[in-house]
């Protein structure tokens, strides 16, 4: 099985829709813990049931959670699969952050052209020229 990390634009702008709402983030939270029916997440919130399936709605489009049917009631577990492509999305971001701020550190202690030195004269140990 060939596991797809890339995200594509259309999948960023669902996954990023989902977490953007406090109740969704909590749900997702959730069902990592454990699998829950629907209703069992909506006797957690004051709104009403088709508030909340509403919701699970929005977080099964963006493929964060996985619902399924047993007798009546809809279960809902979140996908590990999903959370590990955003994740690795977010880390790709992370890396390019870290990198412009290397670039930064690099270039505030270059040397200094005026003294042809990385540090300032005045900041140096007065013994080393003993």
């Amino acid at each position: 099985m060939v596991v797809q990390t890339e995200l594509s634009d259309d999948e960023i702008d669902r996954v990023f829709h989902a977490l953007a709402q406090a109740t969704r983030r909590d749900i997702l939270r959730r069902t990592i813990e454990g699998e829950q029916s629907v209703s069992m997440l909506a006797a957690a919130y004051e709104m009403s049931f088709a508030a909340v399936q509403k919701h699970v709605a929005v977080l099964e489009a963006a493929q964060l959670i996985v619902k399924r049917a047993e007798g009546r009631e809809r279960l809902v577990r979140a996908d590990p699969v999903m959370i590990a492509r955003a994740r690795a999305l977010l880390a790709r971001y992370e890396d390019l952050w870290r990198a412009r701020i290397d670039r930064l550190d690099a270039l505030l202690a270059g040397p200094d052209p005026s003294t042809g030195s990385g540090t300032d004269p005045e900041l140096q140990d007065p013994r080393k020229g003993e």
